[in-house]
């Protein structure tokens, strides 16, 4: 499928010295809404004498799917970047998440397997990011 305009829905860009950072919202063939992030650098290949410029592309696609898992694993990753949080406790945060996360899961599985019945209560399991923002 060729990009076309009525793909595009919205873009924006950020400059960042040599190099510009494109977010575009596109929307495919059966409607669904995806975003599109291009990172573009300019480069010269040319001479001194004789510039001549052409721009590398890098383009990463996100699905309304992972935006959420996109979105927190990118702010984890910048309180690391910024000092918020040290690399450790990142990744103690998020191994414990993962712990409860499997026995929440375990205890699920082994219900069902007995023919136990589950509440509600229990059916409502937080998700693998909740938990780590309960960490902090």
């Amino acid at each position: 499928m060729g990009e076309t305009e009525k793909d595009l829905i919205y873009s924006e860009g950020v400059k960042a010295g040599k190099r510009i950072y494109y977010f575009d919202v596109k929307q495919s063939r059966n409607g669904d809404k995806y975003i599109a992030i291009t990172e573009s650098k300019k480069i010269n290949e040319g001479t001194v004498d004789n510039p001549r410029f052409v721009f590398e592309k890098h383009k990463l696609f996100l699905y309304k799917e992972d935006y959420e898992k996109f979105v927190d694993a990118l702010n984890r990753t910048l309180n690391v970047a910024t000092g918020k949080v040290s690399a450790e406790e990142q990744r103690a945060a998020l191994a414990q998440a993962e712990n409860e996360t499997a026995k929440d899961e375990s205890a699920v599985e082994t219900a069902a397997e007995s023919g136990e019945s589950i509440s509600d209560e229990k059916l409502e399991k937080k998700s693998f990011l909740d938990k780590v923002k309960d960490i902090f």
